[in-house]
């Protein structure tokens, strides 16, 4: 039976745009894929594809063949409880079937087994729970915790920086001896021919070793049918190499141009360099949030305290953590109280008290008491692990705004070529046919004017202006507890100009409370008339409430409970969704419900109108009750706002945003409320099933005034799933449910409404800076290459600037990380 995969490869060998384009057109040509993307700036690949047409292989071979790399990890364990081969055997096979899995080798000699793996796709401490669960021991030798991709990123750095070393040490000279010669201050001996092959000797090594990459790479994109930046680099710097050298053996007069193609070479071997270690620092805090996981935890096993590495950890261990320690691993308070620090996953400064039954979250930090707790959550289930993938996910995808850069460089290198050679025709046939003063001969000009084309032209910066800020944009955000689940969220969400909030949970506390008991005195039945008492009422009532999951039924049962009432039983249970709640309680039929459920049974409330106004305009929620369809009461219940609430509604108008309130309340509660905080609309009295259609209403053009409402929804529960889906942007409340958060694409840590504001203003900054990087790229080759092609342009000032365009967009993204949201 085949079902779709989702893998990550992490990527090498990447330069340009042309490159991602080349990699996710060759994994889309697989049989089996379903769609392939290719991010530049964290040199990831997110294919999903037929698990039964496909395996991982299948995939590396393809990179492969395409020229490019992926990055794997070694692991080397000791094995204990080896007794012989079949042992062997048993665990090189167990050990071969794990997904990312590529080699295994288990040796009963040495007791060792080595594996190669893909650290996208498991990790060394899965590896070592495989071993344990095919019943033997495994001990580690080496480092656990390295990062396979930060590895070959600083192999890739270090290697730039040699390459770039030793062709200063030969180029510095070069272009030395060539500016002296130049100006004649050598005398008449540097003219001589001997001179000029010895400096194609020393160009060589750097022609031909230091960018040597540059040959490979543009072998390997013709090869692909695409032309990428190093076709640029290889045929500039070959046309002014090979020209010269036809000038130092006498078949051609004129200046040689070595110390032009070295100086080119090792000018964007210093761009690349600094690139290089600038795209390093965009994952900064992917590298942070990995940082704040513990290494080890201290277990309660058999009665004694034992200390073990975080992966030994299992659902249901008993964890010890003292003051001033970081919990390993998510999990429920059994024994202790504690002040828990979780600003570096929430991004709140204040600290959480938490008691006994209190879910306490990994990598936060315990502030004062001693807590036992009981693990829940481990390994790649903790919500410290489920935000770095969601990080990593949204890293990885592609933002809508990348499209045009992505379209332009698929065609970019084809046209500066024809451009070069159009450059050439220009100089050679046309121009000579003026009163031009040529300086040389108009085919020294045309070819120096052509490798000025050549390498002037840069289609790196446009394949990183969008993936650089995207990677800063979505790590600043988890930074502050914003989380983004793709690009595309963090693109949208700057746009929008209509902001909806749920009231429950969202602009209040979601935990509403008892506030008032009135009783009717006009029941018929005689085993009630005049005897009921409030807390009668309130005992009915919450027998009913007992079934419902609602957070006012909720309420009602939680002052019975804190009364010290005894519930009774119910049967025939049922919930109205928007409405109420009923049931039969000791032989009697209790209803809990609004205005709209009693006016659908009939009962009568008109003497009872004035109170529940009264109530109402205290924003409070009149919790109807009948007994036997006789009006028996009201029970107020009140939710309590958010602190922070009537601050972040203030934020939003500051950013010139309409904020909409929506609610299931009455309208006189809901605007009670409303006038409390400051929101702009009540949407009273909407249904849950409602709220997505109320959405788009919101979102529907008003063709009139040519305005488009981008609306955003921010909820917590179940029931604004819906319309969290239908929102341009929904918002989960961290505190919610989780069905919440899997609707949103953008999931707000804590419990602070201000995180709309920020992710807000976050995404704006964000999507500025991706327009800036755009511009750049774009303006700097619009007005760049006709320069160089009119000769305004030396070939090794046309390096210099392509070589830091890159750096210029990699740094300007970085600017993101100090911004204040």
């Amino acid at each position: 039976m085949s079902t779709s995969k989702q893998l990550t490869l992490p990527i090498t060998g990447m330069t340009c745009a042309n490159c991602v384009a080349t990699v996710e057109r060759n994994l889309k040509k697989l049989d089996g894929v379903n769609s392939a993307v290719v991010n530049l700036s964290s040199e990831r690949a997110t294919v999903d594809y037929d698990d039964s047409k496909l395996q991982i292989k299948d995939f590396i071979a393809r990179v492969d063949r395409a020229g490019y790399g992926v990055a794997t990890g070694d692991a080397e364990l000791i094995i204990k409880r080896l007794s012989d081969d079949n042992d062997a055997r048993i665990l090189e096979t167990a050990l071969s079937k794990l997904d990312g899995v590529l080699e295994a080798s288990v040796n009963v000699a040495n007791e060792k087994a080595k594996i190669k793996y893909i650290p996208t796709i498991i990790t060394q401490a899965e590896i070592r729970r495989t071993v344990t669960n095919t019943g033997f021991e495994a001990v580690e030798l080496g480092n656990e915790s390295e990062d396979v991709e930060a590895k070959a990123r600083e192999h890739e750095i270090n290697e730039q920086k040699r390459l770039f070393i030793i062709g200063l040490i030969f180029t510095i000279p070069l272009f030395v001896f060539s500016m002296l010669r130049d100006f004649n201050i050598l005398g008449h001996w540097a003219h001589e021919s001997w001179v000029n092959i010895s400096m194609m000797l020393v160009a060589a090594p750097v022609q031909f070793y230091v960018g040597w990459q540059y040959y490979v790479g543009a072998y390997k994109s013709l090869r692909n049918g695409s032309a990428n930046m190093d076709v640029l680099i290889a045929m500039g710097t070959s046309v002014a190499y090979f020209y010269s050298i036809f000038i130092a053996f006498g078949a051609l007069s004129g200046h040689v141009y070595f110390e032009t193609a070295a100086v080119i070479i090792v000018l964007i071997r210093l761009g690349k360099f600094l690139e290089a270690r600038a795209k390093g620092r965009t994952s900064e805090a992917i590298k942070k949030l990995i940082g704040l996981r513990p290494k080890t935890a201290r277990l309660i096993r058999d009665g004694a305290e034992v200390s073990v590495s975080i992966d030994s950890v299992l659902v249901g261990d008993i964890v010890l953590v003292k003051p001033g320690e970081t919990i390993p691993v998510d999990g429920v308070i059994i024994e202790g109280r504690s002040s828990i620090d979780e600003s570096m996953l929430t991004g709140e400064s204040l600290p959480v008290e938490k008691n006994q039954g209190d879910s306490v979250i990994g990598a936060t930090l315990n502030k004062l008491g001693l807590i036992k707790f009981e693990a829940t959550k481990v390994g790649r289930e903790t919500a410290l692990a489920r935000i770095i993938k969601l990080v990593e996910d949204a890293q990885g995808s592609k933002a809508p705004i990348q499209k045009l850069a992505d379209q332009v460089s698929a065609v970019f290198v084809p046209i500066v070529i024809v451009i070069a050679l159009l450059t050439f025709a220009a100089w050679y046939f046309i121009v000579p046919l003026t009163n031009y003063q040529f300086t040389d001969s108009p085919f020294t000009i045309g070819l120096i004017n052509m490798v000025a084309v050549l390498v002037i032209a840069c289609p790196c910066a446009m394949g990183l202006a969008t993936p650089t800020a995207i990677m800063v944009g979505s790590g600043k955000g988890a930074e502050i507890g914003v989380l983004f689940k793709n690009s595309e969220a963090l693109e949208r969400a700057g746009n929008v100009n209509v902001v909806v909030l749920d009231k429950t949970g969202t602009i209040t506390k979601g935990q509403p409370a008892v506030t008032d008991i009135v009783r009717s005195s006009k029941l018929q039945d005689t085993s009630y008339e005049l005897r009921i008492t409030d807390n009668e009422l309130l005992r009915l009532a919450a027998s009913v409430e007992r079934g419902s999951e609602h957070p006012l039924g909720e309420a009602i049962w939680a002052e019975a409970t804190t009364r010290g009432l005894s519930l009774a039983e119910i049967s025939g249970f049922k919930s109205t969704p928007g409405f109420g709640v009923q049931a039969e309680v000791e032989s009697q039929s209790v209803m809990v419900g609004n205005k709209k459920m009693f006016a659908d049974k009939g009962i009568q409330i008109a003497d009872f109108e004035s109170e529940i106004s009264r109530l109402q305009s205290e924003a409070k929620t009149a919790m109807l009750v009948a007994i036997d369809n006789q009006f028996a009461g009201i029970i107020a219940v009140a939710d309590t706002i958010k602190e922070s609430s009537k601050d972040a509604i203030a934020d939003l108008h500051k950013m010139n945003l309409q904020v909409v309130m929506m609610t299931g309340d009455n309208q006189k509660t809901a605007e009670a409320i409303a006038k409390q905080v400051g929101v702009d609309t009540v949407l009273a009295e909407v249904l849950p099933e409602g709220k997505s259609s109320e959405v788009k209403k919101l979102q529907i053009t008003n063709h009139e005034s040519r305005i488009t409402n981008i609306v955003a929804m921010v909820g917590d529960g179940v029931n604004d799933a819906p319309a969290l889906a239908q929102a341009d942007v929904g918002l989960a409340i961290g505190t919610g449910t989780d069905v919440a958060m899997a609707a949103a694409p953008i999931t707000l840590m804590s419990g602070d409404l201000r995180g709309v504001a920020k992710a807000i203003n976050l995404s704006r900054k964000t999507l500025s800076t991706i327009k800036q990087n755009l511009f750049w790229a774009f303006f700097y080759n619009v007005v760049l290459i006709p320069a160089a092609a009119l000769g305004y342009l030396n070939p090794m000032l046309a390096a210099g600037a392509m070589a830091f365009s890159s750096v210029f967009v990699v740094t300007n993204s970085l600017r993101l990380r100090s911004v204040k949201i």
